[in-house]
């Protein structure tokens, strides 16, 4: 026999713990005449197996109709349907959680939450350490941010020796620039990398030009451009952000942005510039975009985690209309506007591959060369020129 308090300490149990089991008439304890509780072999072992049973999962009330009577199949098929679920749950967290340490790759899981929340997604970045030119090509390039510092400097050595960083042609720069009449006098471009753009606007126009960009290397290689070419008292080339533009407000009749909008969104872009145009000023830019309402499952796939937000054009015009513009002209880019881009890169790519045969910057960027030789003819860089 065994009282209360010798019991708990075999089971490790407190004695509240044993007088609540009795209350629920999952222990009966005999009483002295002097009001202690004596407890036999039988009940110490049914408190084993009820433990047991608790550890399973079962409540109290569960764990009683289980010891009491014949086992209900459908009432432990619920319970380990619910245990399971738990479980996957603990299992995700337990990921997440080992991944944000640095254990596995969180990809999947910045492209869900830049979908679902980017601007949280982008701020929380920022919080974390990373600069808002780090955030921002994590956000559109690495998507993860434990192997981000790699990827990026696989990517820089990839575009370094590179002139043109996005799809583009001399012929297409010069049709849209064609479009703004009268010819502007103040223009803004954004993202001008290497300065290919910069230099054509230079050349074709009269304009007092500002082109910014957050890459120190790519302002550089321009700056030795527009010495070489004459153009450093007309074109002032800046490492800026182009989301926070250090310039007064309608500081100029045109700002041009060829395939660079897309890093802060379309939308966000399209409003933010606005503020920096003066009234009737020109917005050029080139935005990817579907050519077909029914693409290819790897096509969509492949763009859907590189820029989700991809719309068609019918949809683009909309955007931007709802921004207050008025659509000049679009067209798309040219064959060789993709050729310019993507045969170099092509090169660069197999230079490199024995160096880094496995830097998922070098196989991201050679799927992408591979969706367009495939799916090329379903979407395109299109140049939209608009009026506020």
């Amino acid at each position: 026999m065994y009282r209360i308090s010798e019991l708990a300490k075999l089971a490790g149990l407190s004695r509240t713990a044993l007088l609540y089991y009795e209350k629920q008439g999952l222990l009966r304890a005999q009483r002295q005449s002097n009001g202690y509780r004596l407890y036999s072999e039988q009940d110490r072992q049914r408190l084993y197996l009820l433990q047991q049973l608790q550890a399973g999962g079962l409540s109290l009330s569960e764990c009683k109709a289980c010891l009491d009577a014949k086992l209900n199949q459908g009432l432990l098929q619920a319970r380990l349907q619910k245990l399971d679920h738990e479980i996957a749950q603990k299992q995700q967290a337990r990921h997440l959680l080992a991944s944000l340490l640095g254990h596995s790759t969180l990809r999947a899981w910045h492209q869900a939450i830049d979908q679902a929340a980017p601007d949280a997604h982008f701020s929380w970045l920022k919080q974390q350490g990373f600069t808002e030119k780090e955030a921002l090509r994590l956000k559109w390039l690495s998507h993860d941010m434990n192997e981000h510092e790699q990827y990026m400097a696989d990517f820089m050595a990839v575009y370094q020796g590179l002139n043109y960083w996005a799809p583009g042609s001399a012929e297409d720069t010069l049709r849209a620039l064609a479009l703004l009449t009268p010819p502007p006098a103040t223009l803004l471009e954004i993202g001008c990398g290497k300065g290919i753009a910069t230099t054509l606007l230079a050349e074709h126009s009269t304009a007092s030009i500002t082109a910014i960009d957050n890459e120190p290397t790519a302002l550089e290689a321009l700056q030795q451009q527009l010495q070489a070419l004459g153009f450093t008292k007309r074109v002032t080339a800046l490492c800026a952000s182009m989301t926070e533009l250090p310039f007064a407000k309608q500081s100029f009749d045109a700002i041009w942005s060829e395939g660079s909008a897309y890093i802060m969104g379309l939308v966000q872009a399209l409003r933010y510039w606005k503020t920096f145009l003066k009234p009737g000023g020109y917005l050029v830019l080139s935005e990817l975009v579907w050519l077909t309402d029914t693409p290819s499952p790897e096509a969509r796939d492949f763009w859907q985690q590189g820029y989700p937000d991809m719309q068609n054009i019918a949809s683009c015009i909309q955007r931007m209309q709802e921004a207050g513009y008025q659509l000049v002209d679009q067209f798309s880019l040219s064959d060789q506007a993709w050729q310019n881009y993507y045969q170099p890169l092509q090169e660069r790519i197999d230079a490199m591959k024995p160096q880094l045969p496995n830097s998922r910057a070098l196989l991201d960027t050679q799927q992408e060369i591979n969706i367009y030789q495939q799916y090329g003819a379903e979407f395109a860089y299109q140049m939209f020129v608009l009026r506020c």
